[in-house]
């Protein structure tokens, strides 16, 4: 117990108050000393089945109690744990497993369709331990497993003797990676717990909040949402997922559930404010509200504030590489334009934002730049990919002993010492002779009264341009706006070269599995429409 690890939180919470309710879901729960015992249980059944220090444990569980329970257990086994999407695609799946080459699976609800799915093409090692955590153990699945959750209460529950140290890599979250393969970024004790404990003091966490978690689990969002709340001896509601899709239910669901912190992605704030869900000095109990992941439409935080005016706003800002967040801004007040801009604000404690040029010396207040981060939340790296790693965790040109990481973004430092996101430096294009930074284009929609949500992508063509500057927005509920419309609002704001000339209208924008959007499917949905036209005009 002496070295400080992710798991000592619930130990500590547990001896406080282990009556207390620590996690929600479908009326469902499990108190704090309940989740402590069943986590220990848990960890000796991983070690008996043979699990080490540093073993690998894929987590093929969706959002709910038994997942909780698999990430402090395998914690406490002295190992990683990997979340996997249980409705992920079977060969993404497949190439995550042949990656981390886990000693054990763990399944339960919709995890069985995939661990049967994974079985019957190969993708799971012989000799891989395979356990069912639901914990009615009478649901069974068709696969069979070397251990039920019945097996793990029949486990002694007292404390578990640790071996690992804070350096130590407890999960390892896949993203996309620009070649099709999953990039694994490692992730240690010491890194969650430096951003997470300074996140409860600044937020001034207590024990009587009731905390959303709405992220899915193979999301570094939803690290904080656990991790933050079992610290702060709180109580964790676990969001369905199925309620991202149902704004109004979302609502109520905050309602019922009297949040006091509600954290997520933008998106799903903006599809909540296109359907008008949120009253005047609604959620009573909530008291602050933080999104990360993208940008915020401006219109739509002005939607939200205005309607809670007495909820602390902030915005947090990092990559999965730097754990959850790398700076904050919290909002002084709503702002009074559409146009303006909000900052990604200063680096969080132990942090440090960089905003270089091209000789990785540090740009002007005011000029662009490329984004890094240093400090404490860098990630160790890439899981068995040290050149990946090399590319982007490069040595800090004040201080080569240190390392920091290249983001990917483009920034710029204002001239009231904040930090502003431009955008990604591959959405930066050279488009007629002109370099445009797509980012820019969005800002100028996302003023326009009548659009709720847009973004912009550009797509290769043949000819001499190369490219095409297209757009993908949803109109506000019961506004007829057509394109032709839409350019006529903007062309006092952009200059021609930049108005995109090729436009598809949704109802939502599509979203990866993180809630936010995937630029990556708008990108295939306006090839495919431009395929369409090139082949018709044949």
């Amino acid at each position: 117990m002496s070295t400080p690890l992710l798991q000592n939180y619930l130990t500590a919470s547990a001896g406080r108050r282990p009556e207390a309710t620590a996690v929600l879901y479908n009326q469902q729960s499990l108190t704090y000393g309940l989740l402590e015992q069943r986590s220990n249980q848990l960890a000796r059944l991983l070690k008996q089945a043979g699990c080490r220090r540093g073993d690998r444990i894929a987590l093929m569980i969706p959002k709910s109690l038994p997942a909780i329970a698999g990430m402090f257990g395998s914690a406490k086994a002295d190992c990683i744990y990997i979340p996997i999407d249980v409705t992920g695609a079977p060969q993404r799946v497949a190439r995550i497993l042949e990656s981390c080459e886990p000693t054990a699976i763990l399944a339960a609800g919709a995890g069985a369709g995939l661990v049967e799915k994974m079985l019957a093409a190969g993708s799971i090692a012989p000799g891989t331990r395979l356990g069912w955590l639901d914990f009615d153990s009478a649901r069974l699945p068709d696969f069979r497993p070397d251990f039920l959750w019945s097996d793990v209460e029949a486990m002694p529950a007292g404390p578990v003797d640790y071996a690992n140290s804070s350096s130590d890599i407890v999960h390892i979250l896949f993203t996309s990676g620009s070649t099709g393969v999953p990039k694994g970024v490692m992730i240690t004790h010491a890194n969650v717990m430096h951003f997470v404990e300074w996140a409860i003091r600044y937020f001034g966490a207590r024990p009587t909040d009731r905390v959303s978690g709405h992220p899915p689990l193979h999301f570094d969002l939803s690290t904080f949402d656990v991790y933050g709340t079992i610290l702060a001896g709180a109580e964790l509601h676990l969001v369905p997922p199925e309620m991202s899709l149902l704004p109004h239910k979302l609502a109520e669901f905050i309602r019922r559930s009297k949040l006091t912190q509600w954290f997520s992605v933008p998106s799903i704030l903006n599809h909540m404010a296109k359907f008008d869900v949120v009253r005047q000095d609604d959620f009573p109990a909530l008291e602050r509200l933080l999104w990360c992941g993208e940008a915020f439409p401006v219109p739509a935080l002005i939607y939200w504030m205005q309607r809670l005016p007495k909820l602390t706003f902030t915005n947090l800002y990092g990559p999965t590489e730097a754990t959850i967040a790398s700076s904050f801004y919290t909002m002084p007040g709503c702002p009074a334009d559409e146009k303006e801009a909000v900052p990604i604000g200063m680096a969080c404690e132990g942090e440090k934002l960089l905003v270089l040029d091209e000789q990785m010396n540090p740009a002007p207040a005011g000029q662009i730049g490329d984004l890094y981060i240093g400090g404490l939340g860098l990630s160790p790296g890439y899981w068995r990919d040290p050149e990946k790693t090399a590319g982007v965790f490069v040595p800090d040109p004040a201080d080569a002993s240190e390392r920091i990481y290249k983001t990917g973004d483009l920034a710029y430092l204002g001239e009231n010492g904040m930090v502003y996101m431009v955008g990604r430096a591959d959405t930066q294009i050279k488009h007629r002779g002109y370099r445009i930074e797509l980012g820019e284009i969005e800002t100028a929609f996302h003023a326009v009264d009548g659009i709720e949500e847009c973004a912009v992508v550009a797509v290769e063509v043949h000819g001499f341009e190369g490219l095409k500057i297209c757009c993908g927005y949803v109109p506000r509920q019961g506004v007829e706006l057509s394109p032709l419309a839409l350019r006529q609002k903007v062309t006092d704001t952009l200059p021609h070269y930049m108005m995109p000339s090729q436009w598809m209208v949704f109802e939502r924008l599509p979203l990866n599995t993180s809630g936010k959007i995937d630029r990556r499917q708008l990108k295939e949905l306006f090839q495919q429409q431009e395929e369409q036209a090139a082949a018709a005009g044949r």
